[in-house]
């Protein structure tokens, strides 16, 4: 254990060092990222105010502000390396050299990942702060929410990066996975909440969207933050995160033992 936390200070500290190199590039590729959500802001806003109550679903204009303004935040968190990047290590040989090394590479890719976010993070807090002040939602974050907020965030970044790295290691087996790809992340925009809250989908899709993990690591941060959930609704999502990391952990685990048996790439 010494040892893996030796390995993730000494990485850490050198991607640390790597990512404030490329300020600039960073605070341009989340600008770039923000327009997305701001279109849905605006959008919706335009919808709930032209309601006669002013909302829909229970989301005011304002709420919608604060949703899709918090939304750029867990957006960037859950930025993971994507299964795209498994075919490149697979199909031509650059996993070779990482299993070279004396950790695991998912190791590896965790700790320069969550390096990554704490600079974006500080690069994150004018943008989020400059759209605050542009669009004004008129929402009150109780610090308590936003304590939990800043805890769902990481703990919903740690599930989807265990899952997605799962993910990609269908590609011992698959040659071409981009169908497969493509399903997974339409599913995680259409019942994750990034596309729009759970509450504005029809009831059986948000019912399902409450089993899967994507909602835990995108709309339930957003919501709690919001004081939209309850004390048991707020349990049952960190426990859901929870539970939907031990069952990808176990699926990576198996995945990658089985896996690198077919790995046939050149220097292997």
């Amino acid at each position: 254990m010494r040892h893996l936390l030796a390995i993730y200070r000494a990485q850490l500290i050198f991607q640390l060092q790597q990512q404030l190199q490329y300020r600039l590039g960073l605070l341009i590729w989340i600008l770039g990222m923000a327009i997305e959500p701001v279109v849905y802001l605006v959008v919706w806003r335009t919808v709930a105010e032209s309601r006669p109550d002013g909302t829909v679903a229970g989301f005011s204009g304002a709420a919608f502000a604060a949703y899709y303004i918090l939304w750029i935040v867990v957006r960037t968190m859950n930025i993971a390396l994507t299964p795209w990047a498994f075919e490149e290590r697979v199909q031509r040989g650059g996993l070779s050299p990482m299993l070279l090394r004396p950790v695991h590479p998912f190791h590896l890719d965790l700790a320069g990942f969550v390096s990554f976010k704490l600079v974006s993070l500080l690069v994150l807090t004018p943008i989020v702060g400059g759209l605050w002040l542009i669009f004004r939602p008129a929402v009150t974050l109780a610090p308590l929410d936003l304590v939990g907020f800043g805890l769902a965030i990481w703990t919903g970044f740690v599930m989807r990066f265990i899952l997605v790295w799962a993910l990609g290691l269908v590609t011992f087996w698959v040659v071409r996975v981009s169908a497969i790809f493509d399903l997974f992340f339409a599913v995680e925009l259409l019942l994750g909440g990034r596309l729009v809250p759970l509450e504005l989908l029809p009831g059986p899709a948000a019912a399902i969207g409450r089993v899967l993990p994507f909602y835990y690591a995108y709309g339930f941060p957003i919501e709690l933050a919001l004081g939209r959930l309850s004390p048991e609704a707020v349990l049952r999502g960190f426990g859901m995160q929870a539970l939907w990391a031990l069952v990808s952990g176990l699926a990576l685990a198996l995945l990658w033992q089985r896996g690198l048996r077919r790995y046939t790439a050149v220097g292997a």
